[in-house]
């Protein structure tokens, strides 16, 4: 554009923002008409706009502080502010943004939603970033702005800060929900962009724009085979044909020498007497005290647990849970637990390896009778988060203890976030005065945060 004609329009937005009283930062929009050079009013916003970055980046002037130090009354020669004099206010350089949303260009910018599955940033010399709800995990609803982040580049001339704003988009990966991405790098890409002679016409007369490449996702694809390469075997290997068999272990390859192990059993005669013996004998309210008697350190095995919750292949099924298990009961009686429940491994059992979760709490324990079953639990938070309802958590409790024949010990995850949380498993009498004392403490030392 001419400096004729941009100074023509920063005279024109003064001329507006003074007939309409504006004293804060606000928005003039124009079209320009690259053909004849005549310019045409819009609209003015009085307010800072999404693309205040770009400004920002090329002046060196933070207008949020600004417009808000404006408000409580500072004058635009404020030291803090520093916009006492418009010649004062230099353009350095060129800057670009994109917006990153949750939209497929593919169907007409249709927004999507769902959950990001995975979520990494792009940053480097000449790069700023404004993210909101952007991270792994984030759940983006159909409801609000499909914004993600938005991406400003800045370099001293055109074509440096479109090459970095290239390079970052590139950089970009995220998984679970669409992106614009693959249309951005396209525009920043093409050649009339990257000339400054593109016009409102551009996007209806360019359909090369959308002709977008198909993401490979080359990473979660090779961790995928990698895993069922070591569950399942290769798939040119015999032993997966046989893979439920019981043929399978003398197929595999050559295990790692180990000491002799009993074989996995129903049988549990003879079994050394463990902690839920004397649970058993002692009753609840004994062998709590039993417990906090105890001068020797108590030990929980937690394998069972860590090993329902790896993502890459250790996700163990019933069958090999119960290989292990008699070893446990023989072996390892001296244990005071075995914490091998919760939400997420009965998730686990349940979604990805297809089986009962009950089915396998009831097996394992006719395996071992004698060592106390601990449950991990996460008891709904006032720190911003929950997992589940807390009807589903006192069900989950009652059903995991039933008849005797499943969990012993149930530990509350992140109970000390709020005190309360613990209310949820305390129901008995004596538990009731325990909680009235923890009600006590909790009012004596309050949480510091809402």
């Amino acid at each position: 554009m001419p400096d004729a004609t941009r100074q023509a329009l920063w005279d024109a937005a003064l001329k507006v923002g003074r007939a309409a009283g504006l004293d804060n930062a606000g928005t003039v929009e124009f079209l320009y008409d690259n053909d004849s050079g005549q310019f045409f009013f819009i609209e003015v916003n009085p307010r800072i706009q999404v693309e205040h970055t770009v400004t920002e980046q090329v002046t060196g002037y933070d207008l949020i502080k600004s417009q808000i130090l404006i408000a409580e009354g500072r004058p635009l020669s404020d030291p803090e502010i520093g916009l006492g004099y418009q010649v004062a206010i230099k353009s350095h350089g060129f800057a670009v943004q994109c917006r990153v949303t949750t939209e497929d260009p593919s169907n007409k910018f249709i927004p999507d939603y769902g959950r990001l599955t995975h979520y990494r940033s792009a940053s480097g010399l000449g790069i700023r970033l404004d993210a909101g709800s952007a991270f792994s995990g984030a759940v983006i609803t159909p409801f609000y702005d499909s914004l993600l982040v938005k991406v400003t580049a800045h370099g001293l001339r055109f074509i440096d800060a479109i090459r970095r704003m290239e390079r970052c988009l590139q950089e970009f990966r995220v998984r679970g929900v669409k992106t614009n991405i693959p249309f951005l790098i396209n525009l920043v890409n093409h050649d009339d962009f990257r000339k400054g002679g593109v016009t409102t016409r551009f996007l209806d007369e360019t359909p090369a724009l959308f002709q977008l490449p198909v993401r490979q996702d080359r990473a979660t694809k090779v961790l995928s085979y990698i895993a069922d390469v070591i569950v399942n075997c290769h798939h040119e290997s015999p032993v997966r044909a046989a893979f439920n068999s019981p043929q399978l272990r003398s197929m595999s390859r050559e295990p790692a020498p180990l000491p002799p192990l009993p074989q996995a059993s129903t049988n549990t005669a003879g079994l050394m007497a463990g902690s839920r013996d004397t649970f058993k004998e002692l009753g609840p309210e004994k062998f709590g005290t039993w417990v906090r008697e105890q001068k020797p350190l108590l030990l929980t095995d937690t394998t069972c647990r860590d090993a329902h919750q790896s993502l890459l292949a250790t996700r163990m099924r019933t069958y090999d849970i119960l290989q292990i298990a008699p070893v446990y009961a023989r072996q390892h009686a001296q244990l005071f637990s075995m914490e091998m429940w919760g939400g997420a491994t009965f998730d686990t059992s349940m979604r990805f390896l297809k089986e009962d979760p009950w089915q396998r709490l009831f097996e394992m324990r006719s395996r071992i009778p004698n060592i106390l079953f601990q449950m991990l639990l996460r008891a709904n938070s006032a720190v911003g988060y929950t997992n589940y309802p807390d009807n589903v958590v006192k069900l989950f409790i009652k059903e995991a203890f039933a008849g005797g024949n499943g969990v012993d010990v149930f530990r509350i995850f992140d109970a000390l976030n709020w005190l309360p949380n613990l209310k949820l498993a305390i129901e008995t009498p004596r538990r009731r005065r325990h909680r009235r004392a923890g009600d006590l403490l909790y009012r004596r030392y309050p949480r510091r945060s809402p």
